[in-house]
């Protein structure tokens, strides 16, 4: 088996900075925003990773790392409430109007768990869970095509600062679980980027296929990840405790390698639904005990001279209940290396997050995106889009909403963009 994250990888070269115009674009929507910060109720700590969704719509969007979301909301869609939901804590219903512009704070209740319930319904071999949730993949999950909207963002640090910051509207071509995620395709609806233009930064870092991610890392329709039957023998499971998604209670299973393999194996967690056996999230690490094997798998290129040490890759994708059907809904990318030229004594560190939220979706009228419209493996976002200046950019499309210090290091990279020559 040919591991898949060999898809998604680094390309480091030296900085080229040709500066595109920058991107100007205004527009009126039929829409109203819903904006909100989530917060533990004991202790009260911002959370983050919370999924914000517009009951009886496809429409939805997650909190930032300070617990902060924007929901934007067509008027036509009607809605009256939104839910609130994570991994651990009870959902919650907020009524909304448009035209309350309040910014609202939310108070998530944690999860307190029955231990008979646990004791009852727990599975003996936790292996034998993981293979009944997979032969339960082609019930749990969608059998037709449909088309995702989503919200891709990707951050390079350099140290503490940032030096690249890219983002993007992407649509997504889904078809059924049954089918090949190869058939999958990813376009760019629209897009933008700042890269520092300071001679300092000489080191370019390209993270090559980024808004691919819904199509590779999905490893309920990817098991080349994970889940394929072959893969299971490398990996050794154990039972944890449970905990529960949308008031929906969840087993965790633990895995990690038990044999070598010629690239790198994960260490991490699953997340099983207790009443239908779906995969409702992963939470993944690359092994980096081999730091060659690890390399192989990330980097695609560097120059001559430039050592590369990678020190962590981790991964998280959940899905989410509509209906009857589970869908995919977050992906994170988590990627910390450090690099240093020979004959140099420091190694500067590195750093790549890239995250990706599902914020629409429908099943109407739903065809394959043109070839030559798509997004491929082998294309940095960085350098198909432009830099951008408007702050309206987004109109109508849901975005996971930048925390505080994004939005210094944005303006930061904005006034030294105008500055340059």
């Amino acid at each position: 088996m040919k591991t898949k994250f060999l898809f998604l990888g680094i390309i480091l070269t030296l900085l080229c900075n040709g500066m595109t115009a920058l991107a100007q674009e205004n527009g009126n929507a039929d829409f109203y925003t819903i904006s909100g910060v989530v917060k533990d109720k004991n202790t009260k700590k911002a959370i983050e990773q919370v999924n914000i969704s517009a009951v009886g719509t496809n429409v939805g969007t997650i909190t930032n790392e300070e617990g902060e979301f924007i929901l934007k909301v067509n008027n036509s869609l009607n809605v009256k409430e939104i839910q609130i939901s994570c991994l651990g804590y009870y959902n919650a219903l907020l009524t909304v109007s448009r035209n309350d512009k309040d910014v609202k704070t939310i108070l998530l209740t944690p999860e307190s768990l029955n231990l008979s319930e646990v004791l009852i319904f727990s599975w003996k071999n936790p292996r034998d869970l993981v293979k009944a949730a997979i032969e339960k993949v082609e019930t749990n999950y969608e059998m037709s095509s449909n088309m995702l909207t989503g919200f891709y963002r990707e951050t390079i640090q350099k140290r503490r600062n940032f030096i690249t910051i890219s983002e993007a509207v992407i649509e997504i071509f889904k078809g059924a679980y049954n089918q090949s995620h190869d058939r999958d395709q990813v376009k760019i609806l629209k897009g933008r980027k700042l890269i520092s233009p300071k001679l300092s930064d000489t080191l370019s870092v390209k993270f090559l296929g980024g808004p691919n991610m819904p199509v590779f890392l999905d490893f309920v329709k990817n098991p080349d990840v994970l889940l394929d039957e072959e893969s299971l023998n490398y990996y050794s499971f154990k039972m944890g405790e449970m905990t529960s998604v949308d008031d929906r209670m969840q087993f965790v299973v633990y895995f990690e390698p038990q044999i070598l393999t010629h690239y790198p194996l994960l260490f991490g967690t699953l997340f099983i639904d207790r009443d239908n056996l779906s995969f409702t999230r992963a939470e993944f690490k690359m092994d980096m005990r081999d730091k060659q094997k690890a390399t192989a798998a990330i980097l695609k290129d560097k120059p001559a001279g430039l050592r590369f040490t990678p020190e962590d890759v981790t991964y998280i994708i959940t899905y989410k209940q509509q209906g009857d059907k589970m869908y995919l809904n977050y992906i994170r990318n988590e990627i910390r290396f450090k690099c240093d030229w020979k004959r140099r004594f420091f190694a500067t560190n590195y750093e790549v997050i890239a995250e990706s939220i599902i914020t629409d979706r429908t099943d109407q009228n739903v065809s394959r995106i043109p070839n030559k419209e798509t997004f491929t493996v082998h294309q940095s976002l960085s350098n198909e889009v432009e830099l951008y200046q408007d702050e309206n950019f987004w109109e109508s499309y849901n975005i996971i909403e930048p925390t505080e210090s994004l939005e210094s290091a944005a303006k930061r990279l904005k006034k030294q963009i105008l500055k340059s020559p």
